[in-house]
């Protein structure tokens, strides 16, 4: 048996000493700055061509400690479907998230994306106790994002897609953090290997108009960082220790975190209705008890 690298045991020590809800805290922070980022740069280098920019810069950022060549070369048969199944997932998610970013409002998007993730975390509550905290965050999240419909159908479809494939992620997520927090992020390396080679010639003529250009490329790899790398290796963390239906309901905080941060970073001071939606929340999150295996 091969003994751990520094970077596999430094990730394994984190998962075990930080509390996993810290871990997806962080997730939730850049789950929305990335995407912020993005919708900035639609303009200058095109939905499919942030796309790319996304994919690569994360799979460049994994390959040199996750080594996905390695991950994959040494894999059975049914691993590497696996890692396959991943990586296009990612891919096309990804993908059908910014092309619904382009044409609808991101809260309708974001409701879209958390109503796939109910089912998750009904199909594991056991509780009643966990059935109320569902309830509560589901309530809190809609006095929150103040949905408001849309007739765009191309953008409802990339939506629909997106939310669908979210619950991919996550079921997947949770089946590559079997392994613990190392095992899952050189398996999430090989995945995002795989998704650049997908969208590799899908993206590459858009982003390729934005070569030219410094500052637009550093952003695009800004994107990639902030969307791709560092929540996703945070939900490694938190995966590793949390199971998949309490992962699911913390995603309830997503919207709540979205605003704290407009009211720290853009001043954007939240009215009684969004303080009720975060409170109920916050109490959802409280009562949930993960379920004993």
């Amino acid at each position: 048996m091969t003994s751990e690298s520094p970077t596999s045991s430094g990730l394994n020590r984190a998962a075990e000493t930080v509390p996993p809800h810290a871990w997806f805290g962080v997730s939730a922070v850049f789950h929305y700055l990335g995407p912020a980022f993005a919708v900035l740069l639609f303009p200058v280098v095109g939905v499919l061509g942030v796309a790319w920019f996304r994919i690569t810069s994360a799979a460049l950022v994994f390959a040199p400690f996750t080594k996905p060549w390695r991950t994959i070369a040494k894999a059975d048969g049914r691993t590497r479907l696996f890692l396959i199944g991943l990586g296009i997932c990612l891919a096309v998610m990804n993908t059908s998230f910014y092309l619904a970013l382009d044409k609808l409002p991101m809260s309708l998007v974001a409701a879209m994306e958390f109503i796939g993730t109910i089912g998750v975390a009904l199909y594991g509550l056991r509780t009643r106790r966990n059935a109320l905290a569902l309830v509560l965050a589901v309530i809190g999240v809609f006095i929150l994002i103040d949905v408001k419909w849309a007739s765009d159908l191309p953008g409802l479809f990339w939506a629909t897609l997106n939310a669908a494939l979210f619950v991919g992620y996550i079921v997947l997520g949770h089946k590559a953090a079997e392994e613990g927090a190392s095992g899952g992020v050189e398996r999430l390396g090989a995945a995002m290997a795989i998704a650049f080679v997908i969208l590799m010639p899908i993206g590459f003529f858009e982003a390729v108009r934005a070569f030219g250009m410094p500052l637009i490329v550093l952003a695009g790899v800004g994107v990639g960082i902030c969307s791709s790398v560092i929540p996703y290796v945070c939900d490694q963390l938190a995966m590793s220790r949390l199971p998949r239906a309490s992962f699911a309901l913390l995603l309830a905080l997503l919207p709540a975190t979205a605003t704290v941060i407009a009211a720290i970073v853009l001043a954007q001071i939240p009215s009684l209705q969004d303080l009720v939606g975060i409170a109920l929340v916050m109490l959802g999150i409280a009562i949930h008890r993960p379920a004993q295996t």
